[in-house]
Protein backbone atom coordinates (compact mmCIF):
# COMPACT_ATOMS: atom_id res chain seq x y z
CA UNK A 1 0.00 0.00 0.00
CA UNK A 2 1.67 3.69 -1.09
CA UNK A 3 0.57 6.50 1.32
CA UNK A 4 -1.48 8.02 -0.86
CA UNK A 5 -3.74 5.30 -0.93
CA UNK A 6 -3.47 5.58 3.49
CA UNK A 7 -4.50 9.00 2.38
CA UNK A 8 -7.61 7.71 0.56
CA UNK A 9 -8.52 5.78 3.62
CA UNK A 10 -8.63 8.73 5.84
CA UNK A 11 -10.08 10.62 3.82
CA UNK A 12 -12.98 7.91 3.39
CA UNK A 13 -13.21 8.06 6.86
CA UNK A 14 -13.10 11.75 7.66
CA UNK A 15 -15.66 12.36 5.06
CA UNK A 16 -18.38 10.11 7.01
CA UNK A 17 -21.08 12.33 8.56
CA UNK A 18 -23.19 10.17 11.37
CA UNK A 19 -22.66 7.05 13.30
CA UNK A 20 -24.93 5.49 11.13
CA UNK A 21 -22.70 6.01 7.56
CA UNK A 22 -19.59 5.04 9.97
CA UNK A 23 -21.31 1.90 10.79
CA UNK A 24 -22.21 1.11 6.97
CA UNK A 25 -18.86 2.06 5.66
CA UNK A 26 -16.73 -0.41 8.39
CA UNK A 27 -19.53 -3.19 7.77
CA UNK A 28 -18.41 -3.10 4.52
CA UNK A 29 -15.14 -2.81 5.06
CA UNK A 30 -14.31 -4.79 7.71
CA UNK A 31 -15.44 -8.49 9.13
CA UNK A 32 -17.43 -9.11 12.29
CA UNK A 33 -14.56 -9.96 14.17
CA UNK A 34 -11.98 -6.82 12.93
CA UNK A 35 -15.03 -4.58 14.01
CA UNK A 36 -15.04 -6.47 17.39
CA UNK A 37 -11.10 -6.06 17.60
CA UNK A 38 -11.28 -2.42 16.88
CA UNK A 39 -13.99 -2.20 19.23
CA UNK A 40 -12.31 -4.15 22.21
CA UNK A 41 -9.00 -1.96 21.83
CA UNK A 42 -10.66 1.24 22.02
CA UNK A 43 -12.35 0.02 25.67
CA UNK A 44 -9.54 -1.63 26.47
CA UNK A 45 -7.24 1.83 25.94
CA UNK A 46 -10.39 3.63 27.70
CA UNK A 47 -9.79 1.04 30.68
CA UNK A 48 -5.97 2.00 30.77
CA UNK A 49 -6.36 5.45 30.64
CA UNK A 50 -8.53 5.90 33.48
CA UNK A 51 -6.20 3.26 35.44
CA UNK A 52 -7.50 0.12 35.29
CA UNK A 53 -4.35 -2.63 35.99
CA UNK A 54 -3.65 -4.97 33.22
CA UNK A 55 -5.95 -7.62 34.49
CA UNK A 56 -8.67 -5.76 35.18
CA UNK A 57 -8.48 -4.95 31.44
CA UNK A 58 -8.52 -8.13 30.56
CA UNK A 59 -11.27 -9.57 32.78
CA UNK A 60 -13.31 -6.78 31.69
CA UNK A 61 -12.39 -6.72 27.49
CA UNK A 62 -11.13 -10.41 27.00
CA UNK A 63 -8.68 -9.16 25.39
CA UNK A 64 -5.43 -11.36 24.71
CA UNK A 65 -2.33 -9.48 27.11
CA UNK A 66 -0.21 -9.48 24.03
CA UNK A 67 -2.72 -7.16 22.45
CA UNK A 68 -3.30 -5.37 25.56
CA UNK A 69 0.65 -4.68 25.55
CA UNK A 70 0.32 -3.05 22.35
CA UNK A 71 -2.44 -0.96 22.97
CA UNK A 72 -0.86 0.03 26.65
CA UNK A 73 2.45 1.34 24.54
CA UNK A 74 -0.01 3.19 22.28
CA UNK A 75 -2.19 4.80 25.29
CA UNK A 76 1.53 5.42 27.07
CA UNK A 77 3.69 6.63 24.13
CA UNK A 78 1.07 7.46 21.28
CA UNK A 79 -1.00 10.12 20.49
CA UNK A 80 -3.93 8.83 18.52
CA UNK A 81 -5.87 7.09 21.74
CA UNK A 82 -5.74 10.00 23.85
CA UNK A 83 -6.66 12.61 20.98
CA UNK A 84 -10.08 10.47 20.88
CA UNK A 85 -10.49 9.33 24.18
CA UNK A 86 -9.65 12.40 26.50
Amino acid sequence: MSESDHKAFYAAVLSLKSEEECRLFFEDLCTYKELDQMSQRIEAAKCLIAGETYEEVIKKTGISSATLSRVSRCVKYGNGYKSVLK
